[in-house]
């Protein structure tokens, strides 16, 4: 298919919505982490798989080395493959030049499907094209909300970071913030950027970006204690990761503890540090469910021409908060690896 005919399509289909909500009680295929790309096998299939053609769909993501929240993404596309008869490669590298060639190599495999993040979209535009005119469909998912367009995705399950960022602002407002330190662990990343700026928008507070090595954790711990230390007057550290929150709970707590410390993302850990009260609450943007519709979204238009949104509109997967309040509902599903 060319990129025109493939155009046609989008603008004649009918926009169908994502039935996946009985399906997401359905196992995953495979749980393995390690190594940079991985084969579903097939195996340990639910009963009830799909008896349409084997298809092969390729996740290719921005994931960081030790990044757990990818876990939750990839367990929620291993699932859908298993239900609909997909083999599943997945491949990531948080360079984006990196993830540019794995994008290039799932097409000169033929894979029948790419679901792909946008956290450095202008890295990705080239090789999105090249793999339209292939006549391969593209997905977007959790990264690139604002770019998926541009860049000529069929469909796009994620959050809106912009929006997500501002009702986080207005939490702080409510629970009493007055400063606050945003932490960004990745650096041209637009998804996270865009969270801090939506966070300065509506927080009436001051707050500041404040810049880490996430991909080294030590350094992360002792760039935020520094900044603690430096700064007695911050009461709040934001963070963007579950994994930050909680390395910067052991920040707070070597400077005294004053600093309350909430975050962007969930996983079983944090929850049980929210139930703790170390974290005081995080945005969920149910990652399992990004990962679930990638793939289902690719089975759909492979085999029935469906697709969400009409080709305009993203699939958004949040935000929600969870805090105290809520927090027993949600941590049986953490532990699952759902949430």
């Amino acid at each position: 298919m060319d990129r025109s005919s493939h155009a046609r399509s989008r603008r004649l289909a009918p926009a169908v919505a994502l039935a996946a909500a009985a399906a997401l009680a359905l196992a995953g295929c495979s749980s393995g982490s390690g190594g940079k790309k991985s084969e579903d096998k097939g195996s340990g299939a639910p009963a009830g798989k799909a008896d349409t053609p084997r298809m092969t769909v390729a996740l290719v993501t921005h994931q960081a080395p030790g990044d757990t929240f990818w876990d939750i993404v990839r367990k929620g596309a291993e699932a859908a493959a298993a239900k609909d008869n997909v083999k599943l490669v997945y491949s990531a590298d948080p360079n984006a030049g990196n993830q540019a060639n794995l994008v290039q190599n799932a097409i000169d495999q033929k894979v029948d499907g790419i679901a792909v993040t946008l956290a450095k979209p202008d890295a990705l535009r080239s090789v999105v094209d090249r793999a339209t005119k292939a006549g391969i469909p593209v997905v977007g998912l959790n990264s690139g909300l604002a770019d998926w367009k541009k860049l000529g995705l069929l469909e796009f399950f994620g959050q809106d970071e912009s929006v997500a960022g501002e009702a986080f602002g207005r939490k702080l407002n409510e629970v009493g913030a007055k400063k606050a330190v945003c932490v960004i662990h990745e650096q041209g990343n637009v998804g996270l950027t865009q969270r801090c700026d939506g966070v300065k928008k509506t927080f009436a507070g001051t707050v500041e970006n404040l810049y880490v090595n996430g991909a080294d954790m030590p350094s992360v711990k002792s760039t935020v204690t520094a900044k603690l230390k430096q700064d007695g007057a911050i009461d709040h550290v934001v963070t963007l990761g579950a994994p930050f929150a909680l390395t910067a709970v052991q920040s707070a707590d070597e400077t005294g503890g004053k600093a309350k410390v909430a975050t962007f993302d969930l996983n079983e850990q944090l929850t049980g540090a929210i139930q703790k009260g170390d974290i005081e609450f995080a945005v969920d943007q149910q990652p399992y469910l990004q990962g679930y519709l990638a793939v289902d979204g690719l089975w759909l238009y492979q085999n029935n021409g469906n697709y969400s949104g009409g080709g305009e509109q993203p699939v958004l997967t949040g935000p929600a908060f969870v805090d105290k309040s809520n927090v027993e509902a949600v941590a049986g599903f953490a532990a699952k690896g759902t949430r």
